[in-house]
């Protein structure tokens, strides 16, 4: 990660409330975050739930229409869940406009026969059950990367460390990128660093991390970090938009997640539910340009990261023994 100028963004009503004897105490330089992404930038953005070509279709034409940059599309229901004619044409849309393209991979906890996941504890989750369910997840990064997709997403540490083995022994390609899922996102600096350390590219914070917690992450790790501006219900479902200078003042080199709340789940997506995925879809790339229209608006918009940067600088790892 590289050094970047530390510049305080006007915050919202902050002229009319000085003006009116309001003013808020200044930002203390001590609380931004010293890094940036490689090739300059301090964020990025990323829309997600993006189930497949036509869904991404839908994203690429309002995106168009709305003028909002995009540098990652991902997806959440699986690799699994689309047929390779599906993949590859999603890689050459997204490869024509320089686009991360983010798969998410194999079996999760929620989707099988482990009970735990639906007691009021949630048991394991997300997590990868048993060596079958690794197993599966190692085989979706390896179809998907034949395909060629770039960037895998992850939902189990072990499944992260296996992938992050993977890749430096050349089963996947080096330059694949693995990225955390908020479904596990950490919520303290100790293990955002440990995710980073298991090969994570960039991590999924949840969204109610407070501004100060942002901070104490980035006092012990530089790695790309993914929130969503707005959460869809399932994760909360927090609107965080007038945050938006702020956030990526504390958390940089910072991906803004463009997410929707007030919709229905699509995870497992299929075409009984296509209706709403393209309308949810489309409805994200404006939630995108209501969130770049406050920067804007703020003067926080001009560190976007250049379009089709991906690679997230040089990261610390654990040492993988052979």
């Amino acid at each position: 990660m590289t050094d970047a100028p530390i510049t305080a963004a006007r915050r919202p009503g902050e002229q009319a409330l000085t003006a009116l004897g309001l003013s808020a105490p200044a930002p203390n330089p001590a609380d931004a975050s010293p890094h940036s992404f490689p090739g300059g930038g301090r964020w990025r953005t990323e829309i997600p739930s993006c189930e497949g070509p036509e869904a991404l279709a839908v994203v690429l034409k309002e995106a168009s229409r709305l003028d909002v940059p995009i540098h990652r599309i991902s997806q959440g229901s699986g690799v699994w869940m689309l047929t390779d004619a599906e993949i590859t044409e999603m890689v050459e849309s997204t490869g024509e406009r320089d686009i991360e393209l983010c798969l998410f991979t194999g079996p999760r906890g929620t989707w099988d026969i482990g009970g735990s996941t639906r007691t009021d504890s949630r048991g394991a989750g997300l997590r990868a059950r048993g060596h079958d369910a690794v197993a599966g997840c190692v085989e979706d990064a390896v179809r998907a990367t034949e395909l060629g997709v770039k960037c895998l997403l992850v939902a189990d540490e072990g499944v992260l460390w296996t992938l992050h083995r993977a890749r430096a022994a050349g089963i996947i390609p080096a330059d694949t990128t693995l990225k955390v899922s908020a479904l596990i996102g950490p919520v303290n600096p100790a293990a955002y660093a440990v995710y980073e350390r298991l090969g994570a590219d960039s991590v999924n914070v949840p969204s109610d991390l407070t501004l100060e917690h942002l901070t104490e992450i980035r006092r012990v790790s530089g790695a790309p970090m993914d929130m969503y501006i707005e959460a869809p219900d399932d994760l909360g479902g927090y609107v965080r938009m007038y945050e938006v200078a702020e956030l990526i003042r504390r958390g940089a080199p910072l991906y803004l997640k463009f997410g929707l709340s007030k919709a229905p789940g699509i995870y497992p997506y299929g075409h009984h539910m296509r209706e709403l995925t393209l309308a949810t879809a489309k409805e994200r790339v404006r939630r995108g340009r209501l969130a770049l229209d406050l920067l804007a608006r703020h003067g926080a918009d001009g560190d976007m990261a250049p379009l089709g940067s991906r690679l997230p600088g040089d990261l610390q790892r654990f040492e993988i023994s052979s």
